[in-house]
């Protein structure tokens, strides 16, 4: 695992409440573009459901990061494009069943006016940063 450093309240800044303002360290840098609700098949998961729609974008995290060696311990920043602000508890929910509230990354979410086809709700991004 990456040694990370998080800052949750830096100098002047207002503390996070469910992200970590800087997040620093060295190592292997990972890319993992922004995942839909696709199932293995390319499928839609969970039509009109943001809960199911953020889960299955958190498995697709999950597995596109255990592709480059990396678990969400080593996720730096995520961002969150939804469609609705009304979205972002599901996706918080979907986002605390993987990651440890104490080791949060730093985060920016975004409503979006659409994303690539209109029956997704959002669209999850990551970065990572492994070892070296």
């Amino acid at each position: 695992m990456a040694e990370l450093t998080r800052i949750s309240a830096p100098d002047g800044v207002a503390p996070a409440a469910a992200y970590t303002h800087v997040v620093m360290g060295t190592g292997r840098f990972v890319a993992v573009s922004g995942q839909l609700a696709l199932d293995e098949d390319g499928k839609l998961v969970g039509e009109g459901d943001p809960a199911a729609q953020a889960r299955q974008v958190f498995e697709n995290l999950r597995r596109c990061l255990a592709s480059a060696g990396a678990t969400f311990d080593e996720v730096v920043k995520l961002t969150f494009f939804v469609t609705d602000m009304a979205y972002m508890p599901a996706v918080r929910a979907a986002r605390d069943e993987h990651m440890s509230p104490d080791r949060l990354p730093a985060a920016s979410a975004m409503q979006v006016a659409a994303l690539v086809s209109p029956e997704f709700l959002m669209e999850i991004e990551a970065f990572a940063l492994l070892p070296e």
